[in-house]
Protein backbone atom coordinates (compact mmCIF):
# COMPACT_ATOMS: atom_id res chain seq x y z
CA UNK A 1 0.00 0.00 0.00
CA UNK A 2 1.57 3.33 -1.09
CA UNK A 3 1.80 5.83 1.62
CA UNK A 4 -1.02 8.01 0.28
CA UNK A 5 -3.56 5.28 -0.16
CA UNK A 6 -2.64 4.55 3.42
CA UNK A 7 -3.14 7.86 4.75
CA UNK A 8 -6.82 8.37 3.01
CA UNK A 9 -7.56 4.71 4.34
CA UNK A 10 -5.86 5.64 8.12
CA UNK A 11 -8.33 9.02 8.05
CA UNK A 12 -11.45 6.97 7.26
CA UNK A 13 -10.80 3.98 9.78
CA UNK A 14 -9.21 6.22 12.66
CA UNK A 15 -11.32 9.66 12.89
CA UNK A 16 -9.57 11.07 16.30
CA UNK A 17 -6.06 10.02 16.47
CA UNK A 18 -4.54 9.63 19.88
CA UNK A 19 -2.49 12.60 20.80
CA UNK A 20 -0.16 10.15 22.26
CA UNK A 21 -0.48 7.32 19.78
CA UNK A 22 3.58 7.05 19.92
CA UNK A 23 4.01 7.01 23.36
CA UNK A 24 1.01 3.95 23.18
CA UNK A 25 2.43 1.90 20.39
CA UNK A 26 6.02 1.82 21.84
CA UNK A 27 4.57 1.05 24.82
CA UNK A 28 6.04 3.77 26.84
CA UNK A 29 2.44 4.43 28.23
CA UNK A 30 -1.17 3.29 28.69
CA UNK A 31 -4.61 5.11 28.24
CA UNK A 32 -8.14 2.93 29.44
CA UNK A 33 -9.65 5.04 26.20
CA UNK A 34 -7.09 3.38 23.38
CA UNK A 35 -8.84 1.60 20.52
CA UNK A 36 -6.11 -0.18 18.57
CA UNK A 37 -6.87 -0.52 14.74
CA UNK A 38 -4.32 -2.79 12.03
CA UNK A 39 -3.86 -1.43 8.86
CA UNK A 40 -1.71 -2.33 6.36
CA UNK A 41 0.75 -4.20 8.83
CA UNK A 42 1.03 -0.79 10.96
CA UNK A 43 -1.08 -0.19 14.37
CA UNK A 44 -3.06 3.07 14.97
CA UNK A 45 -4.15 3.74 17.91
CA UNK A 46 -7.90 5.67 18.25
CA UNK A 47 -9.07 7.93 21.75
CA UNK A 48 -12.73 7.07 22.19
CA UNK A 49 -14.09 10.39 24.16
CA UNK A 50 -13.38 13.51 22.23
CA UNK A 51 -13.38 15.71 25.17
CA UNK A 52 -10.33 13.50 26.56
CA UNK A 53 -8.86 13.87 23.36
CA UNK A 54 -8.92 17.46 23.74
CA UNK A 55 -7.47 17.57 27.48
CA UNK A 56 -4.70 15.41 25.94
CA UNK A 57 -3.91 17.98 23.44
CA UNK A 58 -3.65 20.59 25.68
CA UNK A 59 -1.28 18.58 27.74
CA UNK A 60 0.90 17.84 24.96
CA UNK A 61 0.92 21.60 23.90
CA UNK A 62 2.50 22.36 27.33
CA UNK A 63 4.75 19.62 26.86
CA UNK A 64 6.21 20.79 23.68
CA UNK A 65 6.36 24.50 24.88
CA UNK A 66 7.88 23.52 27.97
CA UNK A 67 10.57 21.23 26.95
CA UNK A 68 11.91 23.57 23.87
CA UNK A 69 15.22 24.25 25.83
CA UNK A 70 15.60 20.77 26.79
CA UNK A 71 15.47 19.62 23.17
CA UNK A 72 17.43 22.77 22.03
CA UNK A 73 14.20 23.82 19.54
CA UNK A 74 13.58 27.81 18.38
CA UNK A 75 9.88 26.38 17.03
CA UNK A 76 8.32 24.32 19.08
CA UNK A 77 5.03 24.34 16.78
CA UNK A 78 6.28 23.27 13.46
CA UNK A 79 6.46 19.59 12.44
CA UNK A 80 8.70 18.28 14.45
CA UNK A 81 11.16 15.12 14.09
CA UNK A 82 10.17 11.95 15.33
CA UNK A 83 12.80 10.90 17.62
CA UNK A 84 12.06 14.54 19.57
CA UNK A 85 7.64 13.43 19.58
CA UNK A 86 9.12 10.39 21.35
CA UNK A 87 11.10 12.14 23.73
CA UNK A 88 7.94 14.59 24.46
CA UNK A 89 5.50 12.12 24.89
CA UNK A 90 7.46 9.22 26.51
CA UNK A 91 9.48 11.53 28.35
CA UNK A 92 6.70 13.87 29.16
CA UNK A 93 4.32 11.18 30.47
CA UNK A 94 7.32 9.65 32.43
CA UNK A 95 7.92 13.08 33.86
CA UNK A 96 4.64 13.97 34.60
CA UNK A 97 4.19 10.03 36.22
CA UNK A 98 6.89 10.97 38.17
CA UNK A 99 5.48 14.33 39.80
CA UNK A 100 1.50 12.99 39.88
CA UNK A 101 1.34 9.08 40.21
CA UNK A 102 5.09 8.19 41.13
CA UNK A 103 3.60 4.13 42.38
CA UNK A 104 1.87 3.90 39.26
CA UNK A 105 3.81 1.10 37.17
CA UNK A 106 3.43 2.87 33.69
CA UNK A 107 2.38 6.17 32.93
CA UNK A 108 -1.09 5.67 32.27
CA UNK A 109 -2.56 9.17 29.83
CA UNK A 110 -5.93 9.58 31.30
CA UNK A 111 -5.42 9.18 35.32
CA UNK A 112 -2.26 11.57 34.36
CA UNK A 113 -4.22 14.30 32.98
CA UNK A 114 -7.32 13.82 35.67
CA UNK A 115 -4.57 14.29 38.08
CA UNK A 116 -3.04 17.39 36.55
CA UNK A 117 -6.52 19.13 36.05
CA UNK A 118 -7.19 18.22 39.81
CA UNK A 119 -4.25 20.23 40.84
CA UNK A 120 -4.87 24.09 41.86
CA UNK A 121 -4.05 25.86 38.45
CA UNK A 122 -4.62 23.06 36.54
CA UNK A 123 -2.26 21.76 33.72
CA UNK A 124 -0.48 24.73 33.87
CA UNK A 125 0.72 24.92 36.89
CA UNK A 126 2.57 21.63 37.16
CA UNK A 127 6.30 21.47 38.43
CA UNK A 128 7.36 21.93 34.74
CA UNK A 129 10.79 21.88 35.82
CA UNK A 130 10.61 18.43 37.08
CA UNK A 131 8.21 16.94 34.50
CA UNK A 132 11.09 18.10 31.29
CA UNK A 133 13.73 16.50 33.35
CA UNK A 134 11.64 13.20 32.38
CA UNK A 135 11.58 14.48 28.66
CA UNK A 136 15.85 15.34 28.76
CA UNK A 137 16.20 11.52 30.01
CA UNK A 138 14.16 9.61 28.00
CA UNK A 139 16.40 7.92 25.29
CA UNK A 140 14.87 5.75 22.34
CA UNK A 141 15.93 1.67 22.31
CA UNK A 142 18.66 1.35 20.56
CA UNK A 143 17.51 -2.17 18.32
CA UNK A 144 18.88 -5.42 18.72
CA UNK A 145 21.75 -6.69 16.23
CA UNK A 146 22.80 -9.88 17.44
CA UNK A 147 26.30 -10.75 16.12
CA UNK A 148 26.52 -12.51 13.08
CA UNK A 149 29.72 -14.78 13.73
CA UNK A 150 30.98 -16.41 10.24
Amino acid sequence: MDESAYRSARGEINREPCVFEKALLSRSAVCELEVRHALAERETVECSNHEARSQCLCLLELLREKSAFALKLTDTHGLLTHAAMMRIQCGGLSGLKAVLDEDAPAPSVRRLVMLARQHPGGLEEQPWSRIVQGVAAWKIRKRYHPKVES
